[in-house]
């Protein structure tokens, strides 16, 4: 049996390592080839979109997949250095039969990832992955490396990425703003900077010269300081922070206040629920957001679907019930029916630029309905790892814990994966409280299996 490919994400690791070199690739661009070939048959031949980040080891692996494909009967085409949302957009609407991003999002240099798409532009279900991997394990021999042939390269899907994104904005001024925008030297550097220029806002470059080597390192949205300190300093309206592959966006007001995905969340929800675009009055987070997102919606009218971690759950949550807005913490926010269910974070600052312009407020204002709860994190040293919803005393307190907070906070335990610990998390809109419950919480959790806090 081969080991599992997949993850929640597609495929992740060190470039040049297991699944992450080009001639193990191409055994897996043959298999998503046969698996994702058009059922009907086509008066032409089959075609494959690629892009890669500002990885170094992008163009390596992506000849590696080429060569797989190929041994499929697809045409490739490569978009070259492309944003994973403008992959998934291209390939939807240009006619691709798959795409195929090669990037570890926000991950250093080092590491380098595939993220497959069908034709409409959307991630693969489990059972389909399952089936590419099936088909890897009885085909695991490698295409032959003399089959490479240069990859075909398409200027044109980088400006019609352009119209698209500008298209979802029309009539959108931007004149006078000063807007300084991180892209993590990945691989939103030419785009987001040139739509934001076409809409009239003078635009202040931070980490948009991938070198190969500079993706994520010190910049990004898993890194924005370098970006607060620039919009202070430039006295500018807005920052915007991308991730390597530009799906993520993180926002940073005109007083250098961070603003994640749940802040961005209670900006858009409250625009689409005064604009009555909010179907159902609902919207979906995952259970890594912030309760404090519940409570500034609350008083709206604003409900909050919670799934599990991932964006995949929050797109099928959005298929599902008919929402047209989700999103997580880390700042990927799916905008449903109006943008493909693709998470953009180029299109994420458009639609949060509109909403400023359309109320004629700073972000600040906007985003202050949203008030963080503080939370408390206690690890217990444990010997053993019992259930811990089976440890009576801890089960019977996290009962009454959770009725006195309502819907006003939380409480999460659970066991590390790689360490001896128990972790407990309380978060509530008081501190001094939530702590006190933590350190009970911990208490009793080492008095019922013997261990002690960490």
């Amino acid at each position: 049996m081969v080991q599992r490919l997949f993850g929640t994400d597609g495929i992740r690791g060190r470039a040049g390592e297991g699944w992450l070199r080009p001639e193990r690739l191409s055994v897996l661009a043959r298999a998503v080839g046969q698996e994702l070939a058009p059922q009907a048959a086509r008066p032409s031949t089959p075609k494959a979109l690629l892009a890669h980040d500002g990885r170094r080891s992008g163009p390596e692996l992506a000849r590696g997949l080429a060569r797989g494909l190929r041994a499929a009967g697809y045409e490739v085409t490569s978009a070259e250095l492309f944003t994973t949302p403008g992959l998934a957009r291209m390939t939807r609407v240009g006619d691709f039969d798959l795409g195929i991003m090669i990037s570890a999002s926000h991950n250093p240099a080092r590491d380098n990832g595939v993220k497959v798409f069908d034709r409409n532009g959307e991630k693969l279900s489990d059972a389909t992955e399952d089936r590419i991997e099936a088909r890897v394990a009885s085909d695991p021999t490698p295409t032959p490396a003399d089959q490479d042939a240069p990859i075909a390269h398409d200027d044109a899907l980088e400006a019609a990425y352009e119209a698209e994104l500008l298209s979802v904005v029309e009539g959108l001024d931007l004149d006078g703003l000063r807007i300084v925008i991180d892209c993590a030297n990945g691989a939103g550097s030419h785009v987001a900077p040139r739509v934001l220029e076409r809409l009239g806002a003078e635009v202040i470059r931070h980490a948009c010269e991938p070198d190969g080597d500079n993706i994520n390192r010190d910049c990004g949205s898993t890194h924005p300081d370098g970006l607060r300190e620039r919009v202070r300093a430039c006295e500018a309206r807005l920052g915007i922070a991308l991730d390597g592959d530009g799906d993520r966006c993180l926002l940073v007001d005109e007083q250098g206040a961070l603003v994640h995905g749940d802040g961005m969340l209670t900006l858009l929800a409250l625009e689409a629920h005064a604009r009555g675009a909010l179907p159902g009055n609902t919207i979906v987070a995952t259970v890594m957001s912030n309760r404090g997102l519940h409570r500034a919606l609350r008083p709206a009218g604003i409900s909050v679907h919670t799934v599990g971690v991932g964006d995949r759950r929050v797109v099928e949550a959005l298929k599902e019930h008919g929402y047209a807005l989700g999103g997580e913490q880390s700042g990927h926010i799916v905008f449903g029916p109006d943008n493909a269910f693709i998470g953009d974070g180029t299109y994420t600052a458009l639609r949060s630029l509109a909403a400023m312009r359309a109320a004629d407020r700073p972000l600040s204002a906007l985003t202050a309905p949203f008030q963080e709860f503080p939370q408390v994190l206690v690890n217990v040293i444990v010997a053993e790892k019992p259930k811990l919803s089976s440890l009576p005393s801890v089960a019977a307190r996290v009962r009454e814990i959770e009725t006195q907070l309502g819907d006003d906070g939380r409480v999460l335990l659970r066991y590390s994966g790689t360490e001896p610990l128990a972790r407990v998390m309380v978060e509530g809109p008081e501190v001094g409280v939530i702590r006190a419950w933590a350190d009970e919480l911990a208490g009793l959790i080492a008095g019922e299996i013997g261990a002690e806090r960490a």
